[in-house]
């Protein structure tokens, strides 16, 4: 197996991947309503602009929100309401075209702003294009190639200024926010996204603005119908918080689709979380035909279903029942019903029960098996649960199995330290028989890692396996297992 990657390539990554998720899921909120046609919230008029214009002094930002609105908890719209300066080219016709292409970054963005408008004169020979008063503010602002393109196409460089009147509907969310939130705050814009549900993790300070939040979160982003905000941490039993509606309706049925895979789940009962797209489809990207997969922590499917669409064979468990509700819904959307066993156990239970009992004949086989294991708060501590798990002696050839076990750290090394945890719990050194692979950051200093090793057989097959206490997961249930054609 690949040895522990090297510390400092490891804190790099991390360095980086910090730096990448400082940035909302959503982009900070992106300017979404650029996708309504509200352009008639903005009424354009003319300033005075006869001759060379002298250009108006221009703020730092381009829209300053009405010191009205500071503080604001029921969200009045109307108050936002405030008219700018901007300049302005006109620009024959029959060069409209060209003379836009030619100046696409010098053209005013503004969700539901328009950049060409009617000529104040009313000409039908000319129209007006509106410029970004951040970067022009004189003839000389354009670059060489902007100013070639207007003279090539005999388009005067005089710039004229005009009064642009900006709406609530002008602006972006986390201009809103700024304005409402007290000044020195932190401003949340961001947001997980999870099909039409908009998930929000507020901070006290923002709590008392947080219906106000939440619909401003809804106005910006076609698509978002109901917002909800964490009002505790996750449950360590069924992996899922609980949350209040910030703004909406309350419909927690969603339906995401994540690397080309479709799933619907509730998402207020059971663990979903899209930042880990990238992870599932890296392991998932391991499985190969006719392997055998088996997911101890399954949750709705998003390790069990694509590797059951790649053509293996997957036993998936989760001890929630709502998770494995979902879990035989989506094998049964995604039509892979039959390629999947489903259980409702504890993790231990799992897999000293229905792995143990299929273990011995895909060793026979030969046969690559991959064991996912993706509870980071605890799944560590569950490999106790491979000790002695088998008694008869191994033969030579046999392929044991690759396991993929996940979990926290906040140690300065985190490769290190979750290498260090395994090993303990397996009761066998791990060093230079395992690789670590950096997740994400969940929060400052504190990683998410994947370690994967193939099982020691003196592990798999220890005469006096010594087991170590249970972790803290409620007591096994009943076994259950059903093809997986139940609908929610």
């Amino acid at each position: 197996m690949t040895p522990i990657k090297h510390v400092c390539e490891s804190r790099m990554l991390r360095l980086l991947s910090r730096v990448g998720a400082s940035i909302p899921i959503e982009g900070n909120l992106k300017a979404a309503a650029a996708h309504h046609n509200i352009c008639s919230a903005a009424s354009l008029r003319v300033s005075v602009c006869s001759g060379l214009a002298v250009k108006p002094m221009m703020e730092a930002k381009l829209y300053r929100p009405p010191p009205e609105v500071r503080g604001m908890t029921s969200l009045d719209k109307e108050a936002f309401t405030q008219t700018i300066s901007v300049p302005a080219l006109r620009v024959p016709t029959g060069v409209l075209n060209k003379v836009v292409k030619s100046l696409r970054k010098a053209t005013i963005q503004r969700p539901g702003v328009p950049r060409v408008v009617q000529d104040t004169e009313e000409s039908s020979d000319f129209r007006l294009v509106l410029l970004n008063p951040r970067t022009i503010s004189s003839p000389s602002s354009f670059s060489e190639a902007e100013a070639e393109a207007l003279r090539s196409f005999s388009v005067t460089e005089k710039l004229q200024y005009y009064e642009l009147q900006l709406t609530y509907h002008n602006l972006k969310s986390e201009e809103v926010l700024e304005a409402v939130l007290p000044q020195g705050q932190d401003v949340t814009s961001g947001f997980s996204r999870v099909g039409h549900i908009a998930h929000m993790n507020l901070r006290d300070h923002q709590l008392p603005y947080k219906n106000l939040i939440g619909q401003v979160i809804m106005d910006k982003n076609p698509g978002v119908t109901c917002v909800v905000n964490k009002t505790n941490m996750i449950d360590s039993t069924y992996r899922n918080f609980k949350m209040e509606v910030l703004a909406g309706e309350e419909n927690m049925v969603a339906k995401v689709k994540e690397n080309g895979v479709t799933y619907e789940f509730d998402f207020s009962h059971v663990y979903w979380n899209p930042r880990l797209s990238t992870e599932h489809q890296r392991v998932v990207q391991l499985v190969k035909r006719s392997d055998t997969v088996f997911d101890v922590f399954a949750g709705v499917g998003p390790f069990a279903v694509p590797a059951a669409r790649s053509g293996a064979n997957v036993l998936a468990n989760d001890l929630n029942p709502e998770s494995h509700r979902w879990l035989q819904h989506n094998c049964k959307l995604n039509k892979v019903e039959k390629k999947v066993r489903t259980f409702n156990l504890d993790g231990r239970a799992f897999i000293q029960g229905p792995l143990k009992q299929e273990l011995p004949a895909l060793l026979k086989e030969k046969a690559t098996v991959h064991v996912v294991m993706n509870l980071p708060a605890l799944a560590l501590d569950f490999l106790d649960a491979f000790r002695g798990l088998l008694q008869q002696e191994p033969s030579c050839d046999e392929i044991l199995p690759t396991v993929h076990c996940y979990g926290f750290s906040k140690d300065d090394n985190p490769e290190a330290d979750v290498a260090a945890r395994a090993s303990h719990s397996l009761g066998f050194p791990l060093e230079g028989r395992c690789s670590v692979h950096f997740v994400r950051n969940v929060a400052p200093n504190k990683d998410m890692m994947c370690v994967t090793f193939t099982l020691p057989k003196e592990v798999l097959f220890s005469s006096d396996p010594e087991q170590t206490e249970p972790s803290a997961e409620p007591a096994p249930k009943r076994q259950k297992c059903e093809e997986a054609t139940e609908d929610p």
